[in-house]
């Protein structure tokens, strides 16, 4: 009898110290790595929000995929000179934008390019993408920045035939596609998984929206001079209406062209889009070409005029003047838009 409660002591004993080291294990896990819950990722869309226009239709989000496209999105051997990745001039912390010490975007080799890196997020919604719309899907987003000389300047064959060559992408290839092939169709479609997942709607707007907290004074004042004054062009729950609009701002030394440089049409000229506000926090300078460095300096140029009117936009046609006071509400109301859990959630971040 003694020998078998002896046998059950030390039985219990085992029993205990597994089970804390297993939970040890799990607390281990890397924080940075996303836990599946299913296989499946459905696309995300908020309540209230309008229908995304690209669904991942053949391109169903998976969690090896996702992950995938996580990897390649932080992959400097996908530019020339191995040293410039998606990730580069798209920071997590700045809601995937360059940043305030980056007016243009810098490429291989510090090559400086001639626009402003547009943060990244909410990438399911619009039908075109980049400032001047030369995107219309979103798998085919990362061609641009992959294959533009000015920012990683490689080919898309030599992108995959180096991926081809790591034995890390053959495995993670394998568990995303189900087999080690690598092309460009499967590397496109990995990281229209990672961005198209990339939404941002957990602001405290969203929070006032959803009925969980509510506007200062000041803040609740700025959202009236915003819809009088900004949504004709900034539409709610986006904060774009993703047209494409010459704003009157003088023209650069670069003389950007915009949308004319895809469409030909000279109805175009000097016209980008309409970018989105959500998360401006984080996003200075301001702008295709980062020339203002603070809200203030926009909401100056809307309001007392324009200087270039060739395609002027109407809306820009007459100056609409707010007085300090509103001045100051209306960047209460636009802080309300910013998003500190997208800016640090670490299902975003690089895997280390």
């Amino acid at each position: 009898m003694r020998t078998k409660i002896i046998y059950f002591l030390l039985f219990s004993l085992i029993f205990i110290f597994s089970c804390k080291k297993d939970t040890k294990k799990i607390n281990e896990t890397p924080q940075s790595e996303p836990t599946p819950t299913t296989n499946i990722y459905l696309p995300i869309v908020p309540q209230g929000w309008p229908a995304p226009s690209y669904m991942f239709q053949n391109n169903p989000v998976t969690y090896d995929g996702f992950t995938l496209g996580r990897y390649l999105f932080y992959e400097p051997l996908l530019s020339l000179d191995t040293t410039v990745a998606c990730g580069s001039c798209h920071e997590q912390t700045f809601a995937f934008s360059n940043g305030p010490s980056h007016t243009f975007s810098h490429g291989v080799n510090d090559v400086i390019g001639k626009r402003n890196s547009l943060a990244l997020f909410n990438l399911t919604w619009p039908n075109q993408l980049m400032w001047d719309g030369a995107v219309n899907n979103l798998e085919n987003q990362a061609i641009t920045p992959i294959t533009n000389p000015v920012e990683m300047n490689l080919n898309l064959g030599t992108a995959v035939s180096r991926l081809s060559y790591s034995t890390k992408y053959k495995t993670l290839f394998k568990k995303a596609f189900g087999d080690t092939l690598i092309n460009s169709q499967r590397m496109l479609r990995a990281f229209a998984q990672f961005m198209g997942l990339m939404v941002s709607n957990n602001s405290k707007y969203d929070k006032v929206k959803a009925g969980q907290d509510v506007f200062t004074l000041s803040e609740n004042n700025g959202y009236a001079v915003f819809t009088t004054n900004c949504a004709g062009c900034h539409t709610e729950p986006l904060f774009s209406d993703y047209t494409f609009r010459n704003k009157g701002l003088p023209i650069n030394a670069y003389q950007d062209s915009g949308r004319y440089n895809i469409t030909q049409n000279t109805a175009d000229i000097y016209k980008f889009k309409v970018p989105t506000l959500r998360n401006l926090g984080f996003t200075a300078p301001y702008m295709h070409d980062g020339r203002f460095q603070t809200l203030s300096e926009v909401i100056d140029f809307f309001t007392n005029g324009v200087a270039n009117t060739q395609n002027l936009d109407p809306f820009m046609v007459t100056p609409h003047p707010i007085t300090i006071q509103q001045k100051s509400d209306l960047i209460s109301f636009l802080n309300t838009l910013n998003d500190y859990s997208f800016t640090t959630n670490p299902r975003f971040s690089e895997i280390h």
